[in-house]
């Protein structure tokens, strides 16, 4: 894949990231708080010792995922496949699985307030549809 020019704008979805990290140190207490409330079910696949670093690890092995499939593929957005089988072995739905990404961009939007522009909207809605195709579950 061509490298992409020094002066090139970021790509929408890694342009919310940027900015979410101007504004926020760490994402994961957002990001869980969402998921709990959107997903109550969840609290419990979290055990209590050791489950804020389980959620930060997940977290940021997710975003990485994510950039790399929004950007050049390079190999870390495989995980999401590869997760996607490790969590059906434990009987996390691929729905609920693949909710967790539009939490991470709700979160983002809230997070962005005014800064969350309609490129990054369209850029999560089109990056949404197709990790939902990746991983198997029809749009």
């Amino acid at each position: 894949m061509a490298e992409k020019p020094m002066n090139a704008p970021p790509h929408p979805i890694e342009q919310s990231f940027e900015l979410a990290a101007q504004r926020c140190a760490d994402l994961t207490p957002l990001v869980y708080q969402r998921l709990f409330e959107a997903h109550p079910e969840t609290r419990t696949m979290f055990r209590a010792q050791g489950s804020e670093l389980v959620k930060g690890s997940m977290l940021a092995l997710t975003i990485e995922a994510i950039l790399d499939f929004a950007g050049e593929r390079c190999g870390h957005f495989r995980l999401i496949a590869c997760e996607v089988a490790s969590h059906d072995a434990y009987g996390t739905s691929r729905e609920l699985f693949i909710a967790f990404f539009a939490i991470i961009r709700d979160t983002l939007r809230d997070l962005l307030g005014d800064e969350w522009t309609p490129d990054m909207a369209r850029a999560w809605d089109a990056l949404l549809v197709e990790i939902d195709t990746y991983a198997g579950i029809p749009a």
